[in-house]
């Protein structure tokens, strides 16, 4: 069942690329759409058996977490990898989020791309990312991890650059492909140093040595330096390129150029959670690696708070949400960085329903407003759209943290635990947290009151055409919003409750047990951040549905802040000065020097001085017999010359010796 849980999607995209054109793109649909949707039913089956399964123990329910060996992958002197699929606790979560999300977004893709020419195409993209996704989260050894998350990887870049006739499109798949090579860097350097200080890339032999021997001390670029920290900052540098966290950001907005359902599947569950999921993996190496944990926090306080600001100024529907994502990514990685290995990942699935409805929904609204994105030109068309209109709301409330909807339960208690891990980095994740609970809220009701009311800023003739989605559209939002409305209730106990069913998939030391801890704060730490939803959503309704002129005037009153904000903070022209050109720059003079230093001496520079040498002896060929008596006659003077001279000076050297 494991097998076929994790494969159906990579046989769904064998089928539909190589046979595509001969099963017509109904079959292709058909048989993607099937393979995700079985991955999703078997790892919903898992997911009970893992957690539920094998009895009761003192905890509650103790679960039934195995490995599946596949086979022999890699053997080369004491480095031994086997294909295996780990299935624990941690593992069934990612494979429910992923499968899930990744099942709705294969059924609405049906009738989003109804108009496309390549839909065979982009369904087996879709099909290998998902695959990707599970090989990564199912994966038992630091290599078979790094398949799946170079996998993703590409298949991103494909998906993100999949209508290959736009420049911007392509561009934005290059910037992705390479913003990720960066982190994947490290991630790499941190397999090889795990491998090099533990002699492992094996998970339980690799945690069980960390907890052995968590002082080992190792020499990194000269310096003499703890190992888990090295392997761990170097990991986290892995996952703060996949997961766009501050300083490795920039691809996520310009990846907005794929079509819609790859926002949605990119951006929800699945390869920007890939680094949450690869620091809670390794929390039993972390929790040895405080310094590591530290950096973790401050890095996902900062994005938090600087995407959420980006967010408020943006008026491409797509780039709102998109910083939104960037924005509870930085949630989750402040959990992570204190210790709420649970709660990071409670977030991480009740943000993949909300995200992924609310994406979905933005590509509802795109398509029928004939794919326009920008929501200045939106506005009054709640009432021809009502049921895109309910999920957007349903999808905003979550995302803003309003009470009994999921994105509160999971928000509240990451901090919650931040306060309760009584440190200056948590206090200081605490109240960027709250910042930018506050400018959700805000920028999710600016969404909401540009896009659906006011006065229709559209053509005529574009809102002529508003019209409701096709169902093959509208069911997937309305299964996602089951989730984005029910999930963080039903679920709260068993991740972040008192009888957790983490079980060894999570190791927290009982000193870093943050979780527990965020049960016994102040109760204005507990409310605070429902009253700065409610004021952000309250805020935006009434500047972008009542005084609409008001906010104009605050762009002009706080001038540089807005040019900040609206401009990204300029890291792409930071980025661009810094890296592109003087890249560029280079570029170019290797290239000049090439041309003139290298071919100029090297094969140019002997074709000429050969072709000038011909050309000084093709002056003799001239056809008169005079000159070529004259030739003969030079060239035997010569060669008596150079006889009697070889011959007088071997006769001296002789006499000599």
């Amino acid at each position: 069942m494991e097998f076929y849980a994790v494969f159906m999607p990579l046989f769904g995209f064998l089928l539909a690329f190589l046979f595509g054109k001969n099963m017509g793109d109904k079959g292709a649909q058909l048989v993607t759409c099937s393979g995700v949707i079985i991955s999703a039913v078997l790892s919903c089956i898992l997911f009970v058996e893992v957690i539920y399964g094998g009895g009761h123990g003192h905890h509650g329910a103790m679960g039934d977490p195995r490995t599946i060996t596949l086979m022999n992958w890699i053997t080369s002197g004491t480095m031994q990898v086997d294909w295996a699929l780990r299935v624990d606790q941690l593992t069934v979560v990612m494979m429910c989020v992923v499968s899930v999300v990744s099942s709705c977004v294969h059924v609405y893709s049906v009738g989003y791309m109804s108009h496309d020419k390549c839909k065979a195409r982009f369904m087996s993209y879709l099909s290998l990312f998902t695959f990707a996704m599970l090989m990564l989260v199912t994966s038992d050894n630091l290599v078979q991890l790094f398949f799946g998350w170079e996998g993703v990887g590409v298949a991103s870049y494909l998906l993100i650059g999949f209508w290959n006739h736009k420049e911007s499109a392509n561009a934005a798949s290059v910037k992705a492909f390479l913003v990720n090579r960066v982190g994947d860097f490290g991630l790499a350097l941190g397999i090889f140093a795990a491998f090099f200080v533990f002699g492992t890339v094996q998970f339980d032999a690799l945690f069980d040595a960390v907890k052995s021997a968590p002082d080992t001390m190792m020499n990194f670029i000269g310096y003499e330096l703890h190992a888990l920290t090295v392997i761990c900052l170097l990991l986290f540098m892995g996952a703060m390129g996949k997961s766009a966290q501050l300083g490795l950001h920039t691809w996520l907005p310009d990846a907005m150029e794929g079509p819609t359902p790859v926002s949605a599947l990119i951006h929800a569950a699945t390869m920007v959670t890939a680094g949450v999921f690869l620091v809670a993996r390794f929390s039993p190496v972390f929790e040895y690696a405080p310094i590591a944990l530290m950096v973790v926090t401050i890095v996902g306080a900062l994005t938090a708070f600087v995407a959420a600001t980006i967010g408020m100024t943006q008026f491409d529907i797509k780039r709102v949400i998109a910083y939104s994502t960037m924005s509870q990514l930085g949630y989750m990685f402040f959990a992570l960085g204190v210790s709420a290995y649970g709660a990071a990942i409670f977030h991480l699935m009740t943000h993949a329903f909300f995200k992924a409805l609310l994406f979905l929904g933005a590509g509802s609204v795109i398509h029928a407003m004939s794919d326009e994105q920008d929501m200045r030109k939106m506005g009054g068309v709640w009432k021809k759209i009502p049921a895109t209109y309910v999920l957007m709301w349903i999808g905003s409330l979550a995302l803003a943290g309003i009470p009994f909807f999921a994105g509160y339960y999971s928000k509240d208690i990451i901090l919650e635990a931040a306060f309760a891990d009584h440190t200056w980095f948590g206090e200081f994740a605490f109240w960027m947290g709250i910042a930018a609970a506050l400018m959700t809220a805000f920028y999710s009701a600016r969404l909401l009151f540009m896009t659906f009311h006011g006065k229709p800023r559209a053509s005529k003739k574009v809102m002529d055409h508003v019209h409701e989605s096709p169902p093959i559209m509208l069911t997937p939002l309305m299964i996602l919003s089951v989730g984005a409305v029910f999930a963080g209730y039903i679920f709260y106990e068993g991740f972040v409750g008192h009888h957790q069913f983490w079980d060894k998939s999570l190791l927290v030391l009982p000193e870093n047990d943050t979780v527990e801890a965020a049960y016994h704060v102040p109760y204005w730490v507990k409310k605070l951040p429902i009253v700065m939803g409610a004021l952000g959503l309250l805020l935006g309704a009434l500047l972008y549905g009542k005084f609409i002129g008001l906010p104009e005037k605050f762009t002009k009153v706080f001038a540089p802040f807005h040019k900040l904000f609206f401009n990204k903070w300029w890291f792409d022209e930071l980025y661009h000065h810094a890296f592109v050109r003087p890249a560029l720059f280079f570029g170019d003079v290797f290239t000049k020097s090439d041309k003139k230093v290298i071919d100029g001496f090297g094969p140019d520079g002997v074709a000429k001085t050969s072709q000038k040498f011909g050309g000084l002896l093709s002056r003799f060929q001239t056809g008169y017999v005079f000159q070529y008596a004259l030739v003969m006659i030079i060239g035997l003077i010569a060669l008596v010359t150079w006889m009697f001279v070889k011959i007088t000076l071997g006769f001296e050297f002789g006499q000599e010796g």
